[in-house]
């Protein structure tokens, strides 16, 4: 069972007829009633579902290398990968699993209901989250209807639930460049701990880069960190450049900070 948060849980009474089907760690597939396996472990299980590639399709599909784990995660469309990376760069989160259960319940008008969520995220403080990804645009009246239902399921057992759209541009783009220093080989202690220094104070960011060393080299660990959230700057109002203000992320925010 999930430590934390979620160990402290226990499943409302409003969960009666509410199941999940799901492929455990070990590849096989389970559908027990959430009130009974609410606890499991989420964030590891396999894709209940495929990923769909066919020829003339509008969406794109496609894996996630996810940094916090080191393992693939998919996607079914860019809108979702764009929120896998905002997930990955949280470092509240230490796992995600894709299409990580089917839903399954009855309306109050005695319609069953089949859903499958998009991702299941596990917290740092053991909550879990699940996460359905439509553009605004896209949510009809029936979807709506759905995800309300969902909400109030995940409500049941302890979990957050988001449903969440399009990433704005600008953070879409600056978490687009800075995942491409995502890898361990980027983090590198030494340079690391002179910008620690350096930043200690913030600064602009090229500014800061030139006094840890040289550029070329220090650059990389510098978006490293920044992916991490071991440094800190505006990445949701404006793009990422020379001039953009760099500091040191307060522990507890590190500790603390969420999606």
């Amino acid at each position: 069972m999930p430590g934390g948060v979620a160990s402290r849980l226990t499943p409302s009474s409003g969960l009666r007829g509410v199941e999940a089907e799901f492929v455990d760690a070990d590849g096989v597939v389970r559908r027990e009633p959430l009130s009974q396996c609410w606890s499991a472990g989420f964030e590891r299980v396999g894709p209940v579902r495929g990923f769909a590639s066919y020829r003339g399709q509008r969406n794109w599909p496609g894996l996630w290398w996810f940094s916090r784990t080191g393992e693939h995660v998919g996607y079914e469309s860019w809108v979702e990968r764009d929120r896998l990376m905002v997930l990955d760069a949280d470092p509240g989160v230490v796992a995600v699993a894709a299409q990580p259960m089917k839903l399954s319940w009855t309306d109050p008008t005695g319609r069953p209901v089949r859903h499958v969520p998009d991702f299941f995220a596990r917290r740092r403080d053991g909550m879990g989250v699940l996460i359905d990804v439509r553009p605004d645009h896209l949510v009809g009246p029936e979807d709506a209807a759905v995800f309300a239902a969902t909400g109030k399921i995940c409500a049941g057992v302890g979990w957050e639930y988001q449903r969440v759209g399009e990433l704005a541009a600008i953070w879409a783009a600056n978490l687009r460049w800075l995942a491409g220093y995502r890898h361990p080989r980027c983090a590198r202690p030494g340079p690391a701990g002179v910008l620690r220094e350096v930043f200690s104070d913030p600064s602009p960011l090229l500014v800061g880069a030139r006094a840890a060393g040289d550029p070329i080299a220090v650059l990389p660990v510098l978006f490293g960190m920044l992916w991490r959230g071991e440094l800190v700057c505006d990445v949701r109002t404006a793009l990422l450049g020379p001039s953009s203000l760099v500091g040191i992320a307060e522990p507890a925010a590190v500790a603390e900070r969420v999606s």
